[in-house]
């Protein structure tokens, strides 16, 4: 009997990462993570077929959207097929023996850092660096033997590498949490779908927008998040993107239909099935 290939998952950012657990917890089955260093690298991995999907950050709690990432969504034209809200623990790793009154530097991934800010704030003389992810800051320190440097990351990171936990969640808020997209070349049509995730322009005249999100008030749509985009070489001019929730396919089917005359450029960026929250 022929062996089940892994799936290939692209991920921004290398093993351990809060993308790697994020996609093995979406997935639930053995899968091979292909490691990007970037988002737009993580595009180009499933544009170019060298993996079957991609597991993207789209949002933070604390540190709120990833903007970048819009811009990404709607010059890749990838589908949207699932989501993710992954809570997030944020850790201060040192080589073993290392204090607190050593440290000179710490170093993360930016949104990392953000989620850190009331911690970070209250240290003296410590330099704050940004890194391309929290799990290659850890490699960092370990590989370097970074004596004066610590890392943010996860505790996987820290078995991984053998680091010590200097100090336990460090994140600002303790119910952190970072939404994460599943996105696939196209669309995945076996899937029962309740939320939906769009992007349209509107008219820049007054009550424009709001008629737009009135038409999904008036059909029982849920709109759970609003997030305006800059149209690039259009000054004042902005695309919008929204996630809304459904109990009823038909409501959602109307409302649609309805929407198309009012708003110019519509694109579904997914249909999926909505995401719980759950805090630890």
């Amino acid at each position: 009997m022929a062996k089940k290939k892994k799936l290939k998952i692209a991920i921004q950012g290398i093993a351990t990462s809060f993308h790697e657990v994020a996609a093995l917890t979406y997935f639930n089955e053995p899968i091979e993570t292909v490691e990007c260093l970037s988002f737009h690298q993580l595009c180009e991995s499933l544009k170019n077929g060298t993996s079957d999907y991609a597991v993207m950050a789209i949002e933070n709690s604390i540190a709120g959207s990833i903007l970048p990432n819009y811009f990404l969504l709607q010059d890749y034209h990838f589908n949207i097929i699932g989501e993710l809200y992954l809570p997030i623990h944020m850790n201060l790793l040192v080589l073993p023996g290392t204090k607190l009154s050593d440290i000179k530097t710490i170093e993360s991934h930016p949104m990392a850092i953000r989620q850190c800010t009331e911690f970070l704030h209250a240290l003296n003389g410590v330099e704050i660096r940004e890194s391309d992810d929290t799990a290659l800051s850890a490699k960092r320190v370990k590989e370097l033997k970074l004596k004066n440097t610590a890392a943010i990351a996860n505790e996987f990171a820290a078995k991984k590498y053998g680091l010590q936990i200097l100090e336990k969640r460090i994140e600002t808020h303790k119910k952190n949490f970072t939404r994460f997209l599943v996105l696939a070349k196209r669309s995945n049509g076996k899937i029962e779908s309740n939320k939906a995730s769009l992007c349209f322009e509107v008219a820049n005249e007054v009550g424009s927008l709001a008629d737009a999100l009135t038409t999904f008030k008036n059909n029982s749509i849920n709109l759970t998040k609003i997030q305006s985009i800059p149209i690039i070489g259009r000054p004042s001019e902005y695309s919008i993107h929204i996630d809304v929730e459904w109990k009823r396919r038909k409501s959602y089917d109307t409302a649609m239909h309805e929407i198309m005359r009012q708003v110019k450029n519509l694109n579904v960026l997914g249909e999926y099935k909505k995401a719980k929250v759950e805090y630890k």
